[in-house]
């Protein structure tokens, strides 16, 4: 078991985001969480990542409540990729994946030669290397969002978890950080959660999927079993078709509502 959650509650203000969510996550799987805005995956990821307390049940990390890691062990099991970000400080982008190396330096305070290594490592992934003497606050948005994933790569965590990875990307890098993320899963083991609103680029990457309804109803399962039409469209509030194209799944919107 990497992640699990028992009996997970969540709301926002007094309505009913989660109820009762009971989920395991194996090592080594790759999920897609899916939902209409507000249906409450962003609060979700946060509980997952420790950052939001539950208002019911509890998350578990390895069999071991998340309220019971010291914070510079949970920092070295599992990465968080916000939404967005704010940079107040001009810190350049290598100085900005170094960072993700903190949780393994103990009692020392600079990085060391192998901080460094890992860190062109994860910049040269996410083709940002030639950036590396930049000012974060110069870059564009799909910039940023390479170097903030490669700093989750930097950190090097069994557990992957990212709200909208794909976020300001331009479609070839939408696909190779995808494609980079499933990759992690399959050939290192580690396991990815992530959010994202591309159901075809979901479906090619995925595992499995978590949907959430938002008034507390969630299914969750392998893709096949839950990323289909007549449920897709149930929980997303409008119809859509699945097109198979060899042996990609193809997902649309249905034009002919009423």
């Amino acid at each position: 078991m990497m992640i699990a959650t028992c009996k997970l509650s969540l709301k926002a203000g007094q309505r009913q985001l989660i109820q009762d969510l009971d989920w395991l996550v194996q090592e080594g799987e790759c999920w897609s969480i899916i939902g209409r805005n507000g249906a409450g995956k962003s609060t979700l990821m946060r509980a997952l990542a420790g950052l939001r307390a539950p208002d019911g049940g509890h998350v578990s990390l390895g069999g071991r409540e998340l309220a019971d890691w010291p914070l510079d062990e949970l920092a070295r099991q599992r990465a968080f990729l916000a939404q967005s970000r704010s940079d107040a400080f001009s810190y350049s982008v290598i100085e900005t994946v170094l960072s993700a190396r903190h949780p393994y330096h103990d009692n020392r305070y600079w990085e060391n030669s192998d901080d460094h290594a890992i860190a062109i490592k994860s910049l040269e992934a996410m083709e940002v290397a030639d950036l590396a003497a930049r000012d974060v606050r110069t870059l564009s948005g799909g910039e940023r969002q390479r170097v903030a994933i490669a700093a989750m790569l930097a950190q090097d965590t069994p557990l992957l978890l990212l709200d909208e990875p794909a976020n300001a990307l331009d479609l070839a890098h939408q696909v190779s950080v995808m494609n980079i993320l499933a990759r992690l899963c399959r050939e290192q083991g580690k396991t990815a959660v992530m959010i994202g609103h591309d159901l075809t680029l979901a479906h090619s990457v995925s595992t499995h999927a978590l949907l959430l309804k938002g008034d507390g109803r969630w299914l969750a399962g392998a893709k096949a079993e839950v990323m289909q039409a007549d449920i897709l469209s149930d929980y997303l509030g409008h119809p859509i078709d699945v097109i198979q194209h060899g042996t990609r799944s193809i997902f649309i919107p249905n034009e002919e509502t009423a």
